[in-house]
């Protein structure tokens, strides 16, 4: 897994110590490991780690919903 993608599994690791792993395909949101409350939080370090501004009034929520689609989304060296 790269270095980034890691980081943001290790972020959301962090916030739910009852879980030991995070499937790649696992749907953070339905699974509640992203929230309401901490979904703000979570883009900023998205957009930290990634090193790209991300706009909240265009973010596509499936582009975050899962390690998968943000590794694909913010990771692969062919980002859109």
């Amino acid at each position: 897994m790269a270095d980034g993608i890691q980081q943001i599994k290790d972020w959301i690791l962090k916030r739910h110590p009852d879980r030991d792993d995070i499937p790649a395909e696992l749907d953070l949101i339905e699974h509640r490991l992203i929230d309401s409350l901490s979904f703000v939080e979570f883009v900023f370090h998205l957009e930290q780690i990634s090193g790209r501004p991300i706009e909240m009034e265009t973010l596509e929520v499936d582009a975050i919903r899962s390690l998968k689609a943000i590794e694909d989304n913010y990771f692969r060296a062919e980002v859109r």
